[in-house]
């Protein structure tokens, strides 16, 4: 008996977080335009949820209407063919937010989300978000320039594994990655991520071997620090100058 209710106990504090969710708010980018009485009047109205490693958090096709935010963990941005193979596009960390189909209910997920660590992840129901919008029209700039950077740094992507070499391939890949984790949102400035060699070349679909070649050129340039299991971007403009001077 004592054995299922420290079991029980488990379960109930896996499922139920105490987070306070508004510094999680102020750590997302893409709310960087909301006032503080915007935070307050959000925060009862999120759910937070707690996922195990590799714990599904939505399908691709699937139509939700949310915006989700790292508060714990990481999550990785994937997509899969019938067979169940599966292809990773970004692994986010802490602040990052993923669900662009907030902006446009009614809309399907390109790509599914999956708990890559265990993580905590807290959603903001879209009718909320879009009502705060609507009353804190200043906010709307800082999401919709968040939005199409994002946009375009994923046709960017695309153009690069269709035109160009595999360093601007993979500097392209740790560039949009940067994006998604700059705390600032915008292009100045640095950004820093849990990010391994091992994982990028998953990401890619290459081997370590080729993948480690390629940054140690990148690396060379002072333009990438790996250490730890951590990547950092002193200048994200640096990179995506470099970047731009290989086509």
């Amino acid at each position: 008996m004592a054995h299922n209710t420290v079991n029980l106990l488990t379960f109930f504090v896996y499922t139920a977080p105490m987070i306070d969710p508004i510094p999680i708010f102020k750590a997302c980018p893409i709310l960087g335009g909301l006032p503080e009485e915007a935070f307050a009047e959000l925060a009862p109205l999120v759910r937070i949820r707690p996922y195990r490693a590799d714990e599904l958090i939505y399908l691709p096709g699937s139509m939700q209407s949310q915006l989700s935010i790292v508060a714990e963990g990481r999550v990785r941005i994937c997509s899969s063919n019938a067979a169940g193979r599966e292809a990773t596009l970004a692994i986010l960390d802490v602040g990052a937010w993923f669900g662009d189909t907030v902006f446009s209910p009614g809309m399907s997920r390109v790509f599914g989300a999956t708990a890559h660590d265990d993580c905590v992840v807290v959603d903001v129901p879209g009718t909320a978000l879009r009502s705060l919008l609507a009353r804190n029209p200043e906010a709307y700039p800082v999401a919709l320039d968040l939005v199409n950077r994002r946009l375009w740094a994923a046709m960017s992507i695309i153009q690069d594994d269709v035109l160009r070499g595999t360093e601007a391939r993979i500097g392209r890949r740790l560039l949009f990655l940067a994006q998604m984790h700059n705390p600032s949102g915008v292009d100045s400035g640095g950004a820093s991520f849990r990010l391994t060699r091992e994982l990028l070349a998953n990401m890619m679909g290459m081997t370590r071997q080729g993948v480690h070649a390629v940054l140690k050129k990148i690396e060379a340039q002072g333009l990438i620090e790996f250490a730890y299991g951590q990547v950092t971007i002193p200048d994200i403009s640096r990179l995506q100058s470099y970047i731009q001077a290989l086509d």
